[in-house]
């Protein structure tokens, strides 16, 4: 199966803060914020969600279409997704513009404060999906992920009209989108990721129920951090599926790219729903324990180990033809 992952294309400015964020702020000064605070450590990593999921699926060997926009600045991050498996021919380079920038703090209890600008995502909207697809052999499913809001509607609109079927995954796009916007996005998707505050937040922007919702996806697949993944189907039981632990968390940025990169790579070699959720679980740990979010290596045994003691020897028997072939 060929996936193609449209979105944002970023370079990362990732920092640690020392100490915890609530600590901060003044309670009664909350309408009148002013604060500059001294962070430990400036990483500039490549990033971007589209970009994080690409790297992750070139990892585990799905060859993936990478569709966005980025500035001349790119070539750098283009040289590293190909090495990493990643087909960037999709990707429109902005005759003006810088590639996309996110700053992001991390305080000690991995609370997270980022801006983020757009740059030449801006210029993802004059993208046309269906001749980026045409001219590169096509896509069994597109990822809709986080990018210039009609840029995200635009690709919906397209896959609907030429019969791809497509991933929505707004994530942080939710707060900014309108309503017909956000109702656009889910137009029949055969998949839905949202973490569980964006679970919450897409019922706020589409003015849906989560019955609703659920009876217009194909799956919904929510991620809660430690406490695993909740995978959901109108009429269907639901299902729960722990995390792999982590010990030793440097940096969440990234974790849930991952986990959709597992996850879909997993659908796209046959498994099924509940093994694709351990998988995404496993690949994800690999960047909690990094600092950026195209700096994890990947590997069938390193995956295997990092499963086995998570659900056992069963489900490991089950994945090992699938992961035993990755170098």
């Amino acid at each position: 199966m060929r996936i193609a992952v449209t979105g944002s294309i970023a370079r990362d400015h990732l920092m640690s803060f020392g100490g915890s964020f609530a600590e901060q702020f003044i309670a009664e000064r909350l309408d009148r914020i002013s604060l500059s605070l001294l962070t430990d450590r400036l990483e500039i990593r490549y990033g971007g969600v589209a970009a994080n999921i690409a790297f992750g699926l070139g990892s585990l060997g799905a060859s993936p279409l990478l569709v966005g926009a980025a500035g001349a600045d790119f070539a750098d991050q283009e040289v590293w997704l190909k090495e990493h498996g990643v087909d960037t021919a999709g990707v429109r380079i902005s005759d003006t513009l810088h590639t996309a920038r996110f700053v992001c703090a991390t305080d000690v209890h991995q609370n997270q404060i980022g801006f983020f600008h757009t740059g030449a995502m801006a210029e993802a909207r004059h993208i046309d999906l269906p001749d980026v697809l045409e001219r590169n052999g096509g896509a069994d499913l597109v990822v809709v992920s986080p990018d210039d809001p009609d840029a995200m509607v635009r690709h919906v609109r397209a896959c609907v009209r030429i019969g791809v079927p497509f991933a929505a995954d707004p994530s942080q796009q939710l707060a900014g989108l309108e309503r017909d916007q956000a109702r656009a996005l889910l137009d029949h998707p055969r998949h839905l990721f949202t973490n569980e505050y964006e679970a919450l937040l897409v019922q706020e922007r589409t003015g849906w129920t989560e019955q609703q919702i659920l009876g217009r996806v194909g799956t919904w697949i929510t991620t809660q951090g430690a406490g695993g993944s909740r995978i959901a189907r109108a009429g269907r039981t639901t299902l729960h599926v722990p995390a792999v632990p982590v010990t030793g968390v440097l940096d969440p940025t990234g974790a849930g790219d991952a986990y959709r990169a597992g996850f879909l790579a997993a659908l796209a070699r046959g498994l099924d729903l509940a093994d694709a959720a351990r998988v995404g679980s496993a690949v994800a740990s690999f960047v909690l324990a990094c600092r950026g979010t195209q700096t994890y290596t990947l590997d069938g045994n390193a995956l295997l180990d990092r499963m086995c003691g998570a659900y056992g020897a069963d489900t490991i028997r089950r994945l090992i033809p699938w992961l035993g072939d990755l170098s």
